[in-house]
């Protein structure tokens, strides 16, 4: 899961959230009071997820290539360790991480960040990226991931999450549905990058 590249489906897990109806153990289960923060380490057989730490960047970047690559989007990754280092764990962060490590080796990541929804007064949680390494599939990884940013979703009061995935992308896109998330079909995504920036920066005022 990117911003770049091709169009994308967006997708809102509202419901959920409001409904407070994500466990790790089911997607469609009841949570009941989440207390466990982000910092904190959730153990489930062989499965641990834990916040990262500035040390953790070699493999936040090793888990960024790794899904740039399963996008066909290599080519576009300009992150560096110096760079990740920098906007993630600097004086200021941006975004936020948790790890799943199984069997004792990393196996996924969750990046995501918190924007604001004036409709309902709330901030929301923003999914990023969500990746978890070919050999480590079938474990449930991917929905335990979800299901902790659900509980962080929850502690810090957020009316929703939202996060895209690649149109072309029907098994992560149906994965999504069956745990409860929506396809926001009415809206579209604007980008600017690059030049485009710096000319609407330069604008009259």
């Amino acid at each position: 899961m990117s911003t770049q590249g091709p169009p994308k489906e967006k997708l809102s897990w509202a419901q959920a959230i409001k409904n407070n109806s994500l466990s790790a153990n089911s997607p469609t289960a009841s949570a009941g009071a989440a207390t466990a923060a982000a910092a904190t380490s959730s153990t489930m057989g062989d499965l641990k997820i834990r916040a990262a730490t500035s040390e953790d960047v070699p493999t936040i970047l090793d888990f960024i290539k790794g899904l740039a690559d399963y996008e066909k989007l290599l080519h576009e990754v300009k992150a560096t360790e110096e760079s990740l280092t920098r906007t993630l764990f600097g004086p200021r962060p941006y975004a936020e991480v948790i790890i799943a490590s199984y069997d004792g080796k990393d196996a996924g990541f969750a990046l995501y960040f918190f924007n604001y929804s004036t409709f309902l007064a709330k901030p929301g949680l923003y999914l990023e990226d969500l990746y978890v390494k070919p050999e480590f599939r079938a474990h449930g990884i991917g929905t335990h991931l979800l299901s902790r940013l659900a509980k962080i979703a929850i502690e810090r009061d957020c009316g929703r999450m939202e996060w895209s995935a690649l149109n072309w992308n029907t098994p992560a896109i149906d994965f999504y549905k069956h745990l409860g998330a929506v396809v926001m079909d009415e809206w579209s995504t604007f980008r600017l990058t690059g030049d485009n920036i710096t000319k609407l920066a330069a604008k009259r005022q």
